[in-house]
């Protein structure tokens, strides 16, 4: 057994360094306190890593994962439901969690939504309007409102220079923006994107039917911008390497390009790569923090005393974490009761693809988040009388890349591989687009995370399990999204469409969205959730949980921007309530 050595305390110490972490970071530090992060990935920064030279490398990044951990590194165990084994993930699929500093903050593609009001009363308002939900839908109320969250929503949104157009401002409907929006206090800093051909034939096929299209917004520049830290961003290129991929150009929001320009030359901060969080250590009583135990690249043991302890690593990891380290109760699906592990949920995605004889679409002239969207469907924005399901999701065009390697639509009939296929790549791939639907997922019972039984990871340490799977309400949701989709498709007057549904049981393997929530979900008491409204543990006082594994459930969007304003949220509770007086604050 190594000897593990015990450092000099700090004030405070954040697990992982992505967005929450680097945003948490600049906050507290304002404070005059010490802050120290630990990464288990390495340093990463923009003019080094991601240069423009060979930022736009589709092998390197996208296939060859140069940005994302390796399962033979680190992975879960899956299965669809509790009656079968679970076996270790060997090959990233369904989602791409990140490692290095940055985190995913660095292969998002930009979108940048807020949660509809509704989102944040799940359960009160569906019930209200729709009746007593099934026995077997674990859904809650957040404990939080859209109106408390709306100044820190704004807060990122001017950190990150987002591109967009109001939809509600101030109570008053804005005419090409999202009528459907919460209300917002002021405009975007940004104006939207220039949009490509195929986005905006979307646009007018959407208005013909009715609909309400806007554009979506984005976390790449629609032109240059100075954020509140001082901290300049370029204007877009819309070379179509955002998603899965570092921005070479300083054009994509990422914490390299709006935060550590800044946080990293303070003296009161210190960044610790490669150092892997094995467990929160705890007091005799067991409801205190005292800090972490960590492993460097060289596999030595470490120590790392705080006053305060705030997990800001991946969703799944921080729920990992917390098995590991014993706070909390685990979930138990059987019973329903214990919290952490509880409602994993995911989203649920399907797509059409228009092909046309006579308009060139030219797909490699894209961004990240370059798109028009409607939000007709989403949430509770539609009567769902007669529907037999809850919820709903965005329906967009995005003309986000054209990278070779990825980008084939191809008509129905069309061969898997061969000449035929080549050849009808070809034919289509400059007049093709595709319309994708994004819906949420319900907290179910049986959809949850623990440790697996069998399976260690190289440190000896139980695997995470995670066990999921689409229940009706998800595919009754996605059925109908796609079927709207493949109206406005038609009403494209394209060629012909085809339709790509969703029809089984949740695959692991092939890529969907790296928008995993929930496990240590937040609440208003300790018998249904694992943090309070401030993301503050119930069990532990000086320790918070960031991310969205505090998400009840997952609505219908992308997470990151509410993932961002629960973030601010909690750092003004820990800087104005909680540094004054530590305790429970709930």
């Amino acid at each position: 057994m190594s000897t593990v050595t015990k450092l000099p305390s700090v004030d405070v110490l954040l697990v992982g360094f992505g967005w929450t972490a680097a945003m948490l970071g600049q906050e507290l530090t304002e404070t005059g306190l010490k802050v120290l992060a630990l990464e288990r990935g390495a340093w990463r920064d923009t003019s080094t890593d991601f240069a423009v030279t060979f930022a736009q490398d589709e092998l390197r990044y996208y296939w060859r994962g140069a940005l994302y951990e390796q399962p033979s590194q680190s992975t879960l165990t899956f299965r669809n439901n509790p009656n079968q084994t679970a076996l270790p993930m060997r090959h990233l699929g369904s989602f791409l969690p990140a490692t290095g500093v940055g985190g995913a903050g660095i292969h998002w593609n930009g979108q940048c939504w807020r949660f509809l009001p509704s989102d944040f009363v799940a359960r009160s308002h569906n019930e209200q309007r729709y009746g007593r939900l099934a026995a077997e839908y674990s859904v809650q109320d957040w404990d939080i409102s859209y109106e408390e969250l709306e100044p820190y929503y704004d807060k990122f949104e001017y950190l990150c220079g987002i591109s967009g157009q109001a939809g509600n401002l101030q109570g008053r409907i804005q005419k090409g923006g999202n009528p459907f929006e919460g209300t917002r206090q002021r405009e975007y800093p940004n104006p939207p994107l220039d949009m490509t051909y195929g986005p905006e034939l979307f646009r007018g096929a959407a208005e013909r039917l009715g609909l309400h299209p806007f554009a979506c917004p984005a976390a790449n520049m629609s032109r240059a911008y100075v954020n509140p830290l001082g901290v300049e961003l370029a204007p877009c290129t819309y070379c179509g390497f955002c998603e899965k991929y570092g921005c070479g150009n300083y054009s994509k929001s990422s914490p390299q390009t709006t935060i550590l320009p800044v946080l990293m030359r303070k003296s009161n901060f210190e960044l610790r790569t490669h150092a892997n969080v094995m467990k929160v250590l705890k007091d005799s009583t067991g409801k205190r923090a005292t800090g972490v135990l960590y492993v460097d690249a060289q596999g030595r043991e470490w120590e790392q005393p705080a006053d305060l302890v705030i997990l800001c690593a991946y969703a799944q990891h921080n729920v990992h974490l917390l098995l590991l380290s014993d706070i909390g109760k685990p979930y138990d699906p059987v019973s329903g009761k214990g919290v952490i592990g509880k409602n994993y949920a995911y989203q649920i995605v399907s797509s059409v693809d228009v092909f046309f004889k006579d308009k060139i679409l030219n797909p490699f002239v894209g961004a990240g988040a370059l798109g028009v969207a409607i939000d007709d469907f989403n949430g509770d924005n539609f009567d769902h009388k007669g529907l037999n399901f809850i919820g709903g999701g965005y329906i967009a065009l995005w003309n986000t890349n054209g990278r070779p390697i990825e980008t084939h639509l191809v008509p129905e009939g069309t061969p898997k591989w061969g000449a035929k296929w080549k050849r009808a790549v070809i034919d289509n791939y400059l007049s093709s687009c595709s319309i994708s639907t994004h819906g949420g997922v319900l907290a179910h019972r049986e959809n949850y995370l623990d440790l697996d039984p069998t399976y260690t990871d190289v440190y000896g340490r139980p695997m995470l399990r995670m066990t999921f799977d689409f229940h009706d309400n998800e595919r009754r949701l996605s059925n109908y999204l796609t079927d709207r989709a493949a109206e406005i498709g038609r009403a494209m007057q394209p060629r012909e469409i085809k339709i790509n549904g969703r029809d089984g049981a949740y695959s692991i393997i092939p890529y969907q969205t790296t928008h995993n929530t929930g496990g240590a979900i937040m609440g208003n008491h300790p018998e249904n959730s694992a943090v309070n409204r401030y993301l503050q543990s119930w069990d532990v006082s000086n320790l918070f949980v960031m991310g969205a594994c505090a998400f009840p459930q997952n609505a219908g969007y992308n997470p990151t921007g509410t993932v961002a304003a629960l973030t601010y949220h909690a750092a003004d509770v820990i800087k104005n309530r909680y540094l004054k007086r530590p305790g429970p604050l709930a």
